[in-house]
Order: structure tokens, then sequence, then C-alpha cells
């Protein structure tokens, strides 16, 4: 039997605004960063991290991403209805918080970062070129949400880095976790990588 934990408690009605996110964020650790690539109806394109991120939907492939508030990657995909998302390896964490400056929108934020885009092979946003894997999407719908809007985004298209694909006992050639060299984004200022990996195979029903 677990012992109970004393714990702080946090009405959410009574907290202040600002306190809420800082709260929350820092207890919903931790969060894969989809490093979202858009190009403008004029042609300009545009990269930010987003670490609200997961799938809904296995089959077709369907992944999601949260935007506070109406920033310029969503601006773009109400404009387009295509999007990437690259994965952010260590190597790139610097880059990807770089990304995350409030640029105007007619800033290209790889031309600033100094990081090389590639063509996507679906989408008309490029891709990010040191990415360990990329997502190429097209709009499946926006839907507000709170101070936010979630983008639901069908993948058209999957690219991966040659280097991290292993070839499992069953034969399948998959991305290796530790050769993705993930980070992620936790509390505050913090971010995270990866960590131990471990396995547990899904138990059935008796």
């Amino acid at each position: 039997m677990t012992t109970p934990r004393p714990r702080a408690e946090f009405p959410i009605a009574e907290m202040a605004p600002a306190g809420i996110p800082r709260l929350t964020k820092s207890l919903l650790i931790p969060r894969p960063i989809a490093w979202v690539g858009t190009r403008s109806a004029d042609g300009v394109d545009n990269l930010a991290p987003h670490s609200f991120f997961t799938m809904v939907s296995n089959v077709p492939p369907i992944l999601v991403f949260a935007s506070t508030g109406r920033k310029d990657t969503l601006a773009n995909i109400d404009a387009t209805g295509e999007f990437t998302v690259s994965l952010v390896s260590r190597a790139q964490a610097e880059a990807a918080n770089g990304t995350s400056a409030p640029y105007d929108p007619e800033v290209d934020e790889f031309a600033v970062i100094g990081l090389e885009k590639e063509p996507s092979a679906a989408v008309a946003p490029p891709r990010v070129a040191g990415a360990p894997g990329v997502f190429e999407c097209v709009r499946e719908q926006v839907v507000p949400a709170g101070d936010g809007f979630t983008v639901f985004g069908r993948v058209v298209h999957v690219a991966v880095a040659e280097d991290v694909l292993v070839e499992d006992e069953h034969g399948h050639r998959l991305p290796d976790a530790h050769l993705l060299d993930p980070v992620t984004r936790l509390g505050r200022d913090e971010w995270g990588s990866l960590g131990e990996v471990f396995s547990l195979q899904r138990p059935q029903a008796s």
C-alpha cells in the first residue's frame, strides 16, 4: 500500500493568471518539441518551437500542437494549410530556443539563426536540414481552446535521417531513441535530454 504524500493545493480560480502556466508547465513534463516550419502567403518562411505537441491518431497519422495566442505559425497555416514538424536534437537545442524569439512576420527565422533549410517532399514549407526526423503535414482543423489554438495536422510524408534508423529483432527499420537524441521542454527555462530508456511489455487481459 502506498502512503499518501503531503500535498500543496492550488485552486486555479484563486491563482493569478501569470502563475497558472508557471505551475502547470513545471508539472506537465517532459514535453516533446514540435519545431514547426511554415511559409506565408507571400513566401516568407517561418520556424518556431511549440511544446504542446503529441499525436492523436495512428491511421491516418494525425499530430496536434497548440499555439498559445495567434502567432505567425498559425497565421501561415491558416493561409496555406501546410506545415512541417522537425524534431529537435540535443545539438540543435540552442538554435530551436533562438527561433522562439518574437520576430516580425516578414523575418525568416532560418536565415536569422543561420539554419540550413531543405525542400520538403510533399508540402511547400521547408524542413530543418539537420533535424533527425521530420513530419510533413496538411491542416485537418484548427480548434480554439482557452487562450490557444489547437492545430490538427494530417501527416502526408515522413523523412528520417539514415543514421538514426536501426533494424530491430522483427526486421522493422525504425528510429532509435538514443540516436534521435531528442530534447524536451520542462518548466521555467529548463530543457531536458532523453536520459534512461527502458522497455515494458504491455500486459494482456487474463
